[in-house]
């Protein structure tokens, strides 16, 4: 009495260690529900990071379609702030001056028309009126006409420089800035009225357009 045989003993151990094994299995089957749920939890994150990183390279990409205004906007849907001295007052006042002087480079200008005056005096009083027909018309109209040209050149390539630097402005500026559309459109025709300005200056000094004419 009071003692177990050899058998029933044999039993309670076995069940003691099929209790253990469904206790080691059970918490397998938690430990691979917590991997797999990081896993997914990663693997979400990961998505998110390359939905956020795809967006922003559109948005990039969108930027120089952007009006000042819509870019204004939106710095303030993002709650930044415009950078200060982007406005692009600078950046017309430039286009403007360059349009004006590739503009006085083809009309001549005050300054070109008094510069040829005064020379049109100096040949005049430095030229003997026994000189030769062809010495008089040079001395008195044509370095007249020289100075003229040499002034519109002078008007023309300040107007184009002035031109290329307020295209190139932004590039030194805010990265991201779009530049106004009349401010690229009134810059590239100074560029233009100063090129061609130019061009009509140097033909003139070279005698190549519109020559003095003939003594004979």
């Amino acid at each position: 009495m009071g003692t177990k045989t050899v058998d029933e003993a044999a039993n309670e151990a076995t069940e003691v260690k099929s209790d253990a094994e469904t206790v080691d299995v059970t918490k397998t089957d938690v430990t691979k529900a917590d991997v797999t749920k990081t896993d997914e939890e990663v693997t979400e994150q990961e998505t998110a990071t390359a939905e956020a990183t795809e967006a922003e390279a559109a948005a990039a990409e969108d930027e120089d379609d952007l009006s000042e205004e819509e870019y204004a906007a939106e710095l303030a849907k993002l709650g930044l702030a415009e950078p200060e001295g982007s406005s692009g007052v600078g950046q017309g006042a430039a286009a403007v001056v360059s349009a004006a002087l590739g503009f006085i480079s083809l009309s001549g200008g005050w300054i070109g028309s008094v510069a040829a005056a005064r020379e049109t005096l100096v040949g005049q009083l430095h030229t003997a009126s026994t000189a030769s027909v062809a010495t008089q018309i040079k001395e008195v109209y044509g370095d007249a006409w020289h100075t003229t040209a040499l002034w519109a050149g002078i008007f023309a390539l300040v107007g184009a420089l002035v031109g290329v630097a307020a295209l190139v402005r932004p590039a030194f500026g805010a990265p991201g800035k779009p530049q106004a559309t009349w401010i690229k459109s009134v810059a590239w025709a100074g560029v233009a009225l100063g090129v061609v300005g130019l061009l009509l200056a140097v033909l003139k000094y070279t005698d190549v357009l519109l020559s003095l004419p003939s003594a004979s």
